[in-house]
């Protein structure tokens, strides 16, 4: 028996046939708008809300408007850090400002991989964490996309040794076919592809399950909604791209 994590997402376990693998490191890729920070943030507080500890490791947003953005959705996670089961490691401010002072798990230097891994493996040991997002991967490469898949092995190594179930959030280019980064597909042990197609003079919004070690899950492409309590995936409908789009039941 695979031992599963439920996402949370309305949805999204249907297509995963349960939920990830536990200590998968999944790779949660798209273009801007696509809903990925969401994505990573529904499944850190689905997951406090039913015991099992959550880091985020916040590397393109300050961790204060990140706490702002999440409890506009009701997931307010300050009384979690406050009992211990929450844990925000801020690797955007480089320590820099009045609230980073504050923060109790700082990165100086994202460029330092080593200070890095030893922050995080912190932070999961003090809160014993089960799920963790790094938001976003990519700007720990992005200027170097020669070690992509080096910086994501690494990862993967403390992350998935630890016992964590984690998301790696993944930026690429609206037009861009790839995960993010050389090599970083073969990396980690999933990969869900969020996308925002422009259809008919219409936004539409789609993720397709590309991987994912350990379990079956759907092949097909499923239209999903971000609505006021978070990101709602159709299981039961599949979008078709081409020269024009139908969502269809299955």
């Amino acid at each position: 028996m695979v031992e599963r994590v439920k996402t949370g997402i309305p949805g999204m376990d249907v297509i995963l046939n349960g939920g990830i693998p536990k200590r998968n490191v999944v790779l949660l890729s798209g273009g801007p708008g696509t809903g990925k920070t969401i994505f990573g943030q529904q499944f850190i507080y689905y997951g406090l809300r039913h015991g099992e500890p959550g880091m985020y490791v916040a590397l393109e947003e300050h961790p204060v408007q990140l706490r702002i953005n999440m409890s506009q959705f009701g997931w307010d996670v300050r009384k979690y850090e406050e009992q211990g089961l929450f844990a925000m490691v801020d690797a955007f401010t480089s320590g820099r400002g009045e609230a980073a002072k504050r923060e109790k798990y700082v990165i100086q230097d994202t460029e330092d991989l080593g200070e890095l891994i030893s922050i995080i493996r912190q932070a999961i040991n003090d809160i014993g964490a089960q799920r963790a997002v790094v938001d976003s991967v990519s700007t720990l490469y992005l200027t170097k996309p020669s070690v992509a898949r080096n910086i994501v092995m690494q990862l993967k190594r403390v992350l998935s040794g630890l016992g964590v179930t984690s998301i790696l959030v993944s930026q690429v280019s609206v037009s861009e076919r790839g995960f993010g980064g050389p090599g970083v597909e073969h990396a980690a042990d999933g990969i869900i592809r969020l996308d925002l197609d422009e259809i008919d003079g219409e936004l539409k919004r789609s993720l397709i399950v590309w991987k994912m070690r350990g379990t079956a899950h759907s092949m097909r492409r499923h239209p999903f909604e971000i609505t006021s309590k978070g990101i709602e995936v159709f299981p039961d409908k599949v979008l078709r791209i081409g020269r024009r789009f139908t969502v269809e039941e299955i």
